[in-house]
């Protein structure tokens, strides 16, 4: 945790991201759900059995910095959530997950969905 906090720390809205070039296929990454809107891909460093990522295509570069023409693409890529949760096998429940800045633990700053589930999640988070 304490790595990904000081990756948060010093990361900034700043040009391409590493979401960037899986969007545009210069990272190699098997999408699980693909549209005209979004991806989703299992994150490289699951915190449970099931972690994915839902991604727009339009680069937003948090959840602070959507916009009002945003709004149709932000509940857009709440739906793909339950989808591939639910193709996933995560019907007993999962948890969505939005970093928002450097105390949001943010540290790739192309909004993001964590999708994360399989186990027992604890509570509080964080």
């Amino acid at each position: 945790m304490a790595d990904e906090v000081t990756k948060a720390q010093t990361a900034h809205p700043s040009g391409d991201t590493i979401f960037g070039k899986i969007l545009r296929k210069e990272i190699p990454t098997n999408f699980i759900y693909e549209d005209n809107k979004c991806v989703a891909f299992n994150d490289v460093s699951p915190t449970a059995p099931t972690h994915f990522l839902v991604i727009p295509r339009k680069p937003i570069t948090g959840l602070s910095a959507a916009q009002e023409e945003d709004k149709e693409i932000l509940g857009h890529l709440m739906f793909v959530a339950t989808v591939v949760a639910k193709q996933q096998g995560l019907q007993d429940g999962y948890r969505v997950v939005v970093n928002n800045g450097p105390n949001g633990c943010q540290s790739v700053y192309h909004l993001h969905l964590h999708v994360i589930g399989g186990r027992q999640l604890g509570w509080p988070p964080g």
